[in-house]
């Protein structure tokens, strides 16, 4: 025993090791995933979240620690944001045809994601400071972080929620879409990429590349909206 915590304490200190835990627990939760049939509830995500947080809590990690080692994840998610142009110039005429209803979809959507929340979190009696962290929460993460600052929210409770946003919005739109019966794979990625973000996206091109590229279209115009809009309807409100 003495010689498996020497180990251990050894391995923890290496950021390779958590690095290489949190690749292993998207595969698992991937390959969970691919078993399911590709269900949207058996989301990987959700599945690497929950495995790492098992791990580090048994472990007695603290977050700062795994950080270290997972953060080049972390820096990754610019060129993995950056590459979803891809798709989008493919799709460019389509998306070009819809641009005076992707328009006023994003306004709304926009309007609505802020709404909602601090709406909901105000009729549960939750802190001032809460519902500002709120208020960005259908936006990726590094945008949706510092808009919580500018407005007076946490930081990190913001990135909190913009997960759990986005776990959401994957496993239910797909089913949602389905029951409204929304044939359309614009409407379909452009409501998915704007409720919920990067997680949200990459579902969407699970499903299919237009919804896909409509998606990353809606993500990245909402990041830009909500920043405009998120200061305006808090300075109302409060």
């Amino acid at each position: 025993m003495t010689d498996f915590v020497d180990i251990w304490t050894y391995l923890s200190r290496e950021p390779l090791l958590w690095l290489t835990a949190t690749l292993a627990a998207y595969a698992v939760g991937d390959a969970l995933y691919k078993a399911s049939g590709r269900r949207p509830w058996v989301n990987p995500v959700l599945i690497a979240v929950i495995l790492l947080a098992l791990t580090l809590f048994a472990s007695r990690t603290p977050y700062e620690s795994y950080f270290e080692g997972a953060k080049f994840v972390h820096f990754m998610l610019g060129p993995a944001t950056i590459c979803l142009a891809v798709p989008l110039y493919t799709n460019l005429k389509s998306v070009r045809k819809s641009l005076v209803p992707m328009t006023v979809a994003l306004i709304a959507g926009s309007t609505t994601a802020i709404l909602s929340a601090l709406g909901i979190g105000w009729a549960m009696g939750v802190s001032p400071d809460v519902l500002l962290s709120l208020a960005p929460k259908s936006v990726t993460a590094p945008v949706a972080m510092g808009i919580s600052e500018s407005i007076g929210g946490s930081p990190t409770l913001t990135a909190v929620l913009v997960i759990l946003t986005g776990i959401t919005g994957a496993i239910i739109a797909t089913p949602l879409l389905n029951l409204l019966r929304i044939r359309d794979w614009r409407a379909r990625g452009f409501a998915t990429g704007i409720a919920s973000h990067g997680i949200g996206t990459a579902r969407a091109f699970q499903v299919n590349e237009e919804a896909g590229a409509f998606a990353g279209t809606g993500m990245g115009l909402n990041a830009l909206a909500t920043a405009i809009l998120a200061p305006i309807i808090v300075k109302l409100l409060f």
